[in-house]
């Protein structure tokens, strides 16, 4: 996804489960790495205040029903991702991976220092997709969003 008048940047926003304690387990050790990795850039110690790429859905998108029971991460990237299918194919057709969709990710934690905040964040290096979901943009489908009925009126044509 690209930022208008300015470089590209690809994103994605990551689900856990809170279930999946294997898996959270990795991220928080590979964190606790970064940070150790980092100290020199993160001003010889580690802040209070540090700025964690970890998230609880529960508190922070309260409203969102896809972030409920998950902790999410906030991935990206100057750099375009590779991007494979679950026999690790490229994938070409940018449509085949969306929100919603699962998969496997390769990331990166590792410190960052401004003059506004330090804190840990995470780059998103490759993406492999394992199977459909249903789609999280609430957007519906183009056969779900006409009906069958309508009047062939001029004045209705773009």
């Amino acid at each position: 996804m690209g930022v208008e008048g300015g470089d590209p940047k690809y994103s994605t926003a990551i689900l856990i489960p809170k279930s999946d304690k294997a898996t959270v387990k990795k991220i928080k050790a590979a964190i606790e790495a970064a940070k150790q990795a980092g100290i020199s850039k993160l001003g010889g110690k580690i802040p209070a205040n540090l700025k964690q790429p970890l998230r609880d859905g529960d508190e922070e998108r309260p409203d969102d029903p896809n972030y409920a029971g998950h902790y999410f991460l906030n991935c990206n990237n100057k750099r375009k991702p590779g991007i494979v299918d679950r026999d690790k194919n490229e994938i070409l057709d940018a449509n085949e991976v969306y929100s919603g969709c699962y998969g496997r990710v390769n990331i990166t934690f590792y410190a960052f220092a401004v003059p506004t905040q330090k804190g840990i964040a995470c780059a998103l290096n490759h993406v492999q997709k394992l199977s459909d979901g249903e789609p999280l943009d609430g957007r519906v489908s183009v056969e779900d969003a006409f009906d069958d009925e309508f009047e062939d009126d001029a004045d209705d044509l773009i």
